[in-house]
């Protein structure tokens, strides 16, 4: 492969697990962070001890100069750019709509759905044949809640997910001619981080025996789609949001 992949927030779980099996099929790998610096250390040194080639890049989704700066780096270090996983997401909390906050809800926009253009811009920059980049894919991750609306204090999360799902339809339109994929995934119930405060153990016991397939997904479920829709053997794939979800809608 020996092209460099940006995983946006893979300090934990997707994007942890997409960061390690990329790096094992070849991809050198930026493991972008935010708070969880510890963590992304750990994925960086299992990668290099499995024999791959990582770094990890501190940037807050929510501010553009440290997403410019986390790309200028990863010239720098990794080399040319062949992929970007759009993964880094902000939960928002859980509240109704009579207590809606839209300063929150700012937040909340800025990195679920601004950084994903603004990643996408410097990946495209640098990725596309039209400016003498090599092409590449980028596979933006949303969620399940696109679709069904999420639960109903998390409407504000779910419709952040929707606007992923439109900007993949369109991103991969656009950039299609200059040599670059776009596709995503939607997670569906997945036993990671994300909902360590909102009992997630809990939420795994119930939500668990109602799943087709039997179980709660875990990162590595969603790691093996991504790498595959980045992998050459998804060279026809683009414009497709591919459900990870066991089945459970």
């Amino acid at each position: 492969m020996d092209q460099a992949l940006i995983v946006t927030g893979a300090s934990r779980g997707i994007g942890a697990a997409t960061a390690r099996l990329a790096a094992a099929s070849g991809w050198r790998v930026c493991v972008n962070y935010n708070t969880h610096a510890a963590e992304a250390d750990a994925v960086v040194a299992a990668v290099r001890a499995a024999g791959g080639t990582a770094i990890a890049v501190q940037a807050d989704m929510g501010d553009e100069a440290q997403i410019v700066a986390m790309f200028a780096r990863v010239d720098r270090e990794l080399g040319p750019l062949g992929g970007l996983v759009n993964n880094a997401g902000h939960l928002g909390g859980e509240h109704w709509i009579e207590d809606f906050d839209a300063a929150r809800m700012r937040r909340l926009w800025d990195v679920n759905v601004v950084a994903y253009f603004l990643c996408a811009r410097e990946a495209v920059r640098r990725m596309s044949t039209a400016r003498g980049g090599g092409g590449g894919a980028i596979v933006n991750v949303s969620s399940m809640s696109a679709d069904n609306g999420g639960i109903g204090p998390r409407v504000h999360y779910a419709t952040t997910n929707g606007a992923r799902n439109t900007f993949t339809y369109g991103l991969a339109k656009q950039v299609g001619p200059l040599g670059i994929r776009v596709a995503g995934v939607m997670p569906g119930v997945i036993d990671t981080h994300f909902n360590d405060d909102f009992d997630n153990a809990g939420r795994n016991a119930r939500l668990g025996p109602q799943i087709p397939l039997g179980r709660v997904g875990v990162g590595e479920d969603v790691a093996r789609a991504i790498v595959w829709l980045l992998s050459r053997d998804a060279g026809y794939v683009s414009g497709a949001m591919i459900r990870v979800n066991g089945g459970f809608f």
